[in-house]
């Protein structure tokens, strides 16, 4: 796994190097590894700021192929771009007509402002019961479960029907050119796409437990301000694009688009613990808006997933303090809701712009490459599974499908024609408001109890759904 220009490293045979060792900890063995695992995944600090020489993931796949090493599961590696590897482990089943299961989990990580931190954001330290740490909610306690899980089942010799592949993919967060969107347009069926499990789900709301059975698609688009440059000790009536562009952005922040009151959108206020009053105003498309802060923290998930979003991110305009600049840029950040096209996207920031739109006005809108939203259904043998290890460990809650408001690599599971979801289990002081706080966000971090909820249930669904007919798993026991 070195970073050289190799485009494609790759090897089929059991890995037989040793083994890492885990913490101590007073938690049960399995969740004791995926501890120690995690803390070292997070330690490699493998950040991705969108550049290609970033991320370097080749330093997290090192750590689960010696994590995996001797169990007798096969590896191959991709290296698409020096630095920016994918593992993907493969469990073999015995009947090559039975349903393989992939467990897709990313291991780069987003940048932080240490400035905003009250711990080391890659130490990966355990206290009071919590593993701290950039990665530890995105997502790397997931691809820690993951590797815990299949290294048992690697190592059990309780026999599969179809194939587990646990690919542990790069990029992730920067939009997968290096990872899932390399391995499935250059790699296809090096990770199966019939059915798949990432990130993220098993968040509390109200008397139900989510799992994730969608997310939103994108429609970025770039707003271009045409204005004059000139001196900047002459402002007076100048046409600076530096102003236009920050009158396009603040225009597009603040428009309102029109709450769409899907079956989803029903679902998570009828869960969420409301007044009738508030449920009534949240369901109404002329009030939902006003009614957001009904559901505290979680109402900024609540209007991203009742709305089609517009959130101007970036802004660029001159380059010399006494020069006025002649053109400036924004770009916006666009999701759309399943249905909803790149059509959808250009006519609300027709709207916002109003008379600043070309051709009448001076700024232009550029389309960037879009992606539909993409949905899984809410049945199916993989979702049923899923069903039964929630419902095992919170018996008087329900199920509740959710749409996510971010991408994950489950829409390279969906544009292909498998499902995916996304799953894990927390501790029931985790509701979406607090998971989204933490998630990107300072001082991210998951309790060990969360940890092992989601290895113990992971290992659940997938010994049940890769079980050969007529077996006995260890949850049907």
């Amino acid at each position: 796994m070195s970073s050289s220009s190799t485009s494609t490293v790759s090897t089929r045979t059991p890995i037989r190097t040793t083994t890492t060792t885990t913490t101590s900890t007073s938690a049960s063995p399995r969740t004791a590894q995926v501890v120690s695992l995690l803390g070292d995944l997070i330690r490699n600090a493998c950040v991705n700021d969108g550049t290609p020489d970033s991320g370097q993931e080749v330093r997290n796949a090192r750590t689960l192929v010696q994590f995996l090493a001797g169990s007798g599961a096969e590896v191959e590696l991709v290296e698409p771009h020096p630095g920016r590897v994918s593992a993907i482990f493969t469990v073999r089943g015995t009947d090559p007509d039975a349903p393989p299961l992939s467990l897709i989990g990313h291991t780069d990580v987003v940048p932080v402002d240490e400035e905003n931190w009250s711990f080391a954001p890659f130490a990966g330290e355990v206290v009071d019961g919590v593993v701290r740490g950039r990665g530890a909610l995105d997502m790397l306690n997931l691809t820690a479960a993951m590797a815990v899980v299949t290294r048992e089942v690697a190592t059990s010799g309780t026999p599969l029907a179809g194939d587990l592949v646990f690919a542990a993919v790069a990029d992730e967060e920067a939009g997968s050119r290096f990872g899932m969107d390399w391995i499935t347009t250059h790699r296809p069926g090096l990770v199966p796409t019939e059915n798949a499990l990432t990130e993220s789900g098993g968040l509390h709301v109200g008397s139900h437990v989510t799992v994730t059975v969608g997310e939103k698609g994108g429609a970025p688009r770039r707003l271009v301000a045409h204005g004059r440059g000139g001196h900047g000790s002459l402002p007076w009536g100048a046409a600076n694009a530096a102003l236009l562009a920050a009158d396009a952005a603040l225009r597009v922040a603040g428009h309102r688009t029109r709450p769409v009151l899907d079956a989803r959108w029903r679902a998570f206020v009828a869960a969420s613990p409301l007044s009738e009053a508030a449920r009534a105003a949240l369901l109404d498309p002329e009030r939902l808006d006003d009614a957001l802060p009904e559901l505290g923290t979680s109402a900024r998930f609540g209007h991203a997933v009742s709305h089609l979003t517009l959130s101007p991110n970036v802004l660029r305009s001159g380059s010399k303090g006494n020069v006025i600049p002649g053109r400036g840029q924004v770009d916006v950040d666009i999701r759309l809701l399943p249905g909803q096209t790149g059509d959808d996207a250009d006519a609300a920031v027709a709207a916002a712009l109003g008379d600043l739109a070309a051709p009448a006005g001076p700024v232009e809108v550029l389309a960037g490459p879009a992606r539909d939203a993409s949905v899984s259904p809410d049945h199916g043998r993989l979702y049923d599974a899923l069903v039964g290890a929630v419902t095992a460990r919170f018996p008087s809650s329900e199920v509740l499908p959710l749409l996510t408001s971010g991408g994950t690599d489950a829409r390279f599971v969906r544009e292909r024609g498998g499902v995916a979801y996304g799953f894990a289990l927390f501790s029931d002081a985790w509701d979406v408001g607090r998971f989204r706080s933490l998630f990107h966000g300072d001082d991210e971090q998951v309790d060990v109890e969360s940890l092992r909820l989601t290895v113990d249930a992971l290992s659940e669904v997938v010994t049940g759904f890769l079980a050969p007919v007529g077996a006995t798993t260890e949850a049907g026991r």
